[in-house]
Parts: C-alpha cells; structure tokens; sequence
C-alpha cells in the first residue's frame, strides 16, 4: 500500500489520482450537455399527447430500480449509461435507426447537475451521426419533476 501523506503533504500520485477522478465526474455531469439538446418535462408530454407529432423513442438510462416503480409510458429501459454495459445496450439498441430518428434519453435518478448517466448516452449517441437527440432535463429527480406533476406514468417492468 502506498503512502499517501508525507509529512502532511498528498503524494503527487494520489494527487495525481485524484485530480483524474475529480476530471471525470466534471465531464459526466448532465450540466456539460448544451440547452440546445434539452427537453423539458412539459413540451415531452405535448409531444406524447398530440396526435400529429412523431412519438420519439424514449430510453432511460438509469437504474432499474427507478425503472420498476416509474417511468414514461413506451420507456425502453437499458441500463445506466453510465456503465461500459449500459452504453453497450444503448448502441446495440439504436444501431440499425435512421439517424435522423427522434430519440428522447432520461434519467432522473438525481439532481442534474450530479446526474452521471446523461451525459455518455448523449455524446454515444451524437457520436453515432444521430442529429435528433433529446435529453429530458430533469432538475431535481424523477419523482418530483415528472410524477408529482401529474404527468403520466407506467410502473413495472
């Protein structure tokens, strides 16, 4: 095991270390996504309601648990994206689209700007050439910004 105080002073390494961690969690924080591929919860529930709109395929990519006991009605569920195995299941999962396919990913396991599993499917996503991608943005949490507003929910599996 290595040392990681000297003299009351941080290794270089574990500093090192740190510092990389710190950087990581930056750049998969919801935050980093531009407005300009955001959502609000109240224009996805026009869209869902209207009858002329395209219907978007609407992935979470958060953790099932918030999966089972709600999501949007239609909501695929892959996994946290956060994960090498959620991104995995999010490309598998698009891979044969037209890249001009109206996609919405959600999450809502915490506030936004702690949220690690929005940022890597949005990236994935627009890395894969797809140009109509949407991330609903959720300030708070599920819970309280989609269904404590009334808005319509599906629990299970």
């Amino acid at each position: 095991m290595k040392v990681l105080f000297q003299n009351g002073k941080i290794t270089l390494a574990f500093a090192a270390t740190a510092l990389t961690f710190a950087s990581l969690c930056v750049a998969y924080q919801a935050s980093s996504i531009p407005a300009s591929r955001l959502i609000n919860p109240d224009e996805l529930v026009k869209i869902l309601q209207s009858s002329r709109s395209e219907k978007p395929l609407i992935i979470q990519v958060g953790f099932h648990t918030l999966y089972a006991q709600a999501h949007i009605p239609g909501a695929e569920y892959i996994g946290p994206a956060s994960s090498p195995s959620g991104l995995r299941q999010l490309r598998k999962r698009v891979e044969s689209l037209p890249r001009n396919r109206f996609i919405v990913i959600y999450c809502g396991c915490c506030p936004w700007g702690h949220c690690p599993n929005m940022t890597p499917p949005d990236d994935a996503l627009h890395g894969m050439g797809f140009s109509n991608v949407k991330a609903l943005y959720i300030p708070n949490n599920f819970g309280a910004d989609w269904v404590d507003k009334g808005y319509p929910v599906t629990k299970g599996e």
